[in-house]
């Protein structure tokens, strides 16, 4: 891997100028809108792959959006890693939030970036980081350094939940057959401070329709008298935490795992400046639940948070009325031994129970998925971290993430092996949010860094 650096700086405008390519194309799987756009990404990603040496690439039918699967082989006998991703990205709402339009990239420097970023949805999460992987693989190939067989499978709908690929996988087992799988869709504590993400929250979505009188209503004539769907939505949705923030829902508790003082004292010591993150947001004061520190709070806690509220008139000026309706979309952040159905029962239970008699409530779930631990003492946490060590220069700090990957949980039931998260993205990259940036130094670390994994992970594993 002695000329993995000089490879990339020679090839670095086109690296950058390829990820901006795809980055142009709106895969936004959760509106149909995009559907030509979501299968034009597909077939970038099986080109680029053809491009970079797999000897196979297949964009396999699903029930929805098509998965795009490559292999590389070159010898049955050496370990083989699968690598996972994803090339659809999050809608781009609110677009007026966005300094440059959502999918005409740009790069700017930044304070945490002086060598600038990319801003574009999906920039980080996650064609930045999957196609790392890509160029990895360019590298690997064309140089004469691929250590052992390595395959792709690269989906379109994660950022809706995964369906189809949750119906893939267990019906193709053998095609998919690997010793580890490797994912890059989460981050690290800093550029000069590596990290391993060794545990994924759950995920549990679901959307509430409250539903008053059978129309809308003059709120001169009819208020004061009929139940205001938006009003006692607001009110069920406040009552779901109590005033120390934990959430008030029965039974919601009952299989958090509790972490020990010994290992969150051992989270403790992972950097973390309680000033420059409340600057960084612009907020006075952080929140969250009584007992726990922000980093606690953000990934090891489970959460319940409104993503979006709606209903009545919400155009320029002002109408007087009482919507029949109002919805809200909720999502609620889960700990392992929490499963993510039995928590949306409880949820939807709950939530009906609590409805006055002046409406009724309709909750339906959308997609969910469990959380997830990865061991530290196994080979290929060792190859990883050996990785960082090689390029970073440090070794790096094992970090439970917020964020969730549902499928991860999956993999392991299915194909029976573990997940290895070696993320380069930062917390402040905006992913989900207007203005979603990835730095160039990143992507260009990550290019640099998985090849010694697979080098580690070789070495290892004889």
């Amino acid at each position: 891997m002695k000329n993995i650096k000089t490879y990339i700086e020679t090839h670095k405008n086109r690296f950058i100028d390829e990820l901006i390519q795809i980055l142009k194309i709106p895969s936004v799987s959760a509106d149909s809108a995009y559907k030509k756009d979501v299968l034009l990404t597909a077939d970038f990603v099986k080109k680029s792959l053809e491009k970079a040496g797999c000897d196979l690439v297949e964009i396999c039918e699903t029930p929805g959006y098509p998965i795009i699967y490559g292999e590389k082989i070159i010898d049955k006998s050496l370990p083989t890693v699968l690598v996972y991703g994803h090339y659809d990205v999050q809608p781009a709402d609110p677009i007026d939030l966005w300094d440059s339009p959502p999918f005409e990239p740009v790069i700017k420097s930044t304070e945490i970036h002086p060598e600038g970023a990319i801003f574009a949805r999906g920039a980080c999460d996650d064609k930045g980081q999957m196609y790392m992987h890509v160029k990895a693989l360019e590298y690997m190939t064309s140089t004469g350094n691929l250590p052992c067989n390595v395959k792709f499978m690269i989906e379109g709908e994660e950022e809706v939940g995964s369906e189809s690929l949750a119906w893939f996988v267990p019906r193709n087992k053998e095609k998919l057959a690997n010793d580890v799988i490797l994912i890059s869709d989460t981050g690290m504590i800093a550029n000069d401070i590596p990290s391993i993400t060794t545990g994924l929250r759950g995920l549990s979505y679901v959307e509430v329709e409250v539903t008053g009188p059978n129309r809308d209503l003059h709120s001169g004539l009819y208020g004061g008298a009929v139940a205001n769907p938006i009003n006692i939505l607001t009110k069920m949705i406040a009552s779901l935490h109590d005033e120390n923030n934990h959430i008030t829902i029965p039974g919601f508790y009952d299989n958090v795992e509790e972490l020990s003082l010994e290992e969150r004292a051992e989270m403790a010591k992972a950097p973390f400046s309680l000033d420059k993150y409340k600057e960084a947001l612009k907020i006075d004061e952080v929140f969250g639940e009584e007992g726990y520190s922000t980093n606690e709070r953000n990934s090891i806690r489970p959460t319940l948070d409104v993503n979006g509220i709606w209903g009545g008139y919400t155009g320029e000026g002002a109408k007087t009325v009482i919507a029949s309706k109002a919805y809200a979309k909720i999502s609620m952040r889960l700990v392992p031994n929490q499963d993510w159905r039995e928590v949306t029962q409880l949820f939807k239970t709950h939530f009906e129970s609590i409805a006055p008699n002046a409406v009724t409530v309709v909750v339906k779930p959308h997609h969910g998925g469990q959380g997830y631990v990865t061991p530290t003492d196994n080979i290929a946490y060792k190859a990883a971290s050996k990785a960082y060590e090689t390029t970073f220069g440090k070794t790096p700090i094992p970090q439970r993430s917020g964020g969730s990957i549902p499928i991860v949980a999956l993999f392991e039931q299915e194909l029976k092996s573990k997940t290895i998260l070696m993320g380069f993205g930062l917390d402040s990259d905006a992913i989900h949010s207007p203005n979603e940036h990835f730095g160039i130094f990143n992507y260009l670390k990550g290019i640099e860094t998985i090849p010694n994994f697979y080098k580690y992970f070789t070495e290892l594993s004889k």
